[in-house]
């Protein structure tokens, strides 16, 4: 295989069982992305990025000369190590794009955070300043546990 890359001469085709294995690995893939965009377990931005990654792999299922023409791309020598360069870029791409939402994520928690402290607080001064004592109940005790009893409150 590795001399046929080599010379340039057209290798053989993808033996049927491992092409049959492979479609049916890459319907199977999308499929399952389907079924969970439909119960609303995977967001529809996600799926588009899974739903391209199924169809990549089922072209380079159906179509073995592609996956050969990207290992010449690439340099490597045989296709198996394409397909784990790949998958490692992928996973890569896929770690960045989750830093990058948590980033996003953490750095909006904290804003919220700080309004909900400046809104309580607000609230505090304008109750304490229409009845001159504390009425509320979550003044005295904190914001935090709201609901629970003051044991579980005190044990969190």
């Amino acid at each position: 295989m590795i001399s046929l890359l080599l010379q340039g001469t057209p290798p053989p085709a993808l033996p049927a069982r491992q092409k049959t294995v492979a479609v049916v690995i890459a319907l199977g893939i999308l499929v399952v992305i389907l079924e969970l965009v439909r119960r609303r377990k995977l967001r529809e931005e996600y799926a588009a990025l899974w739903l391209l990654t199924g169809a990549l792999l089922l072209l380079l299922a159906w179509n073995y000369s592609l996956l050969l023409w990207l290992t010449r791309m690439v340099g490597a020598v045989m296709p198996v190590s394409t397909l784990l360069f790949l998958g490692i870029l992928f996973l890569l791409l896929v770690s960045l794009q989750f830093s990058v939402r948590l980033s996003t994520t953490t750095r909006r928690l904290k804003e919220l955070n700080q309004k909900l402290a400046l809104l309580e607080e607000e609230m505090r001064s304008h109750m304490e300043g229409s009845s001159g004592e504390s009425t509320s109940p979550r003044e005295e005790e904190g914001s935090y546990g709201e609901g629970l009893p003051r044991k579980e409150r005190e044990g969190a």
